[in-house]
């Protein structure tokens, strides 16, 4: 992340500073995720059904535009 900003011309304190945010907010996002995935295995189930239906639409969207 921090390699593409710097290589764009972003001053380097601006660039640790959005790489020290994106990486507390991805320890915040993991720690919530941890205690929603403790409630049950249904509630996990759900929540990986969800990410990989994303994802899917992302690629099938990619693959049919790429075609055209």
């Amino acid at each position: 992340m921090a390699v593409p900003m710097k290589n764009g011309g972003m001053k380097k304190s601006k660039v640790i500073f959005l790489v020290i945010m994106s990486g507390i907010t991805t320890g915040i996002g993991a720690f919530v995720g941890a205690i929603i995935g403790g409630i049950s295995e249904g509630v996990i189930a759900i929540c990986l059904s969800f990410a990989a239906g994303a994802m899917l639409y992302i690629i099938s969207r990619r693959i049919i535009a790429r075609g055209k």
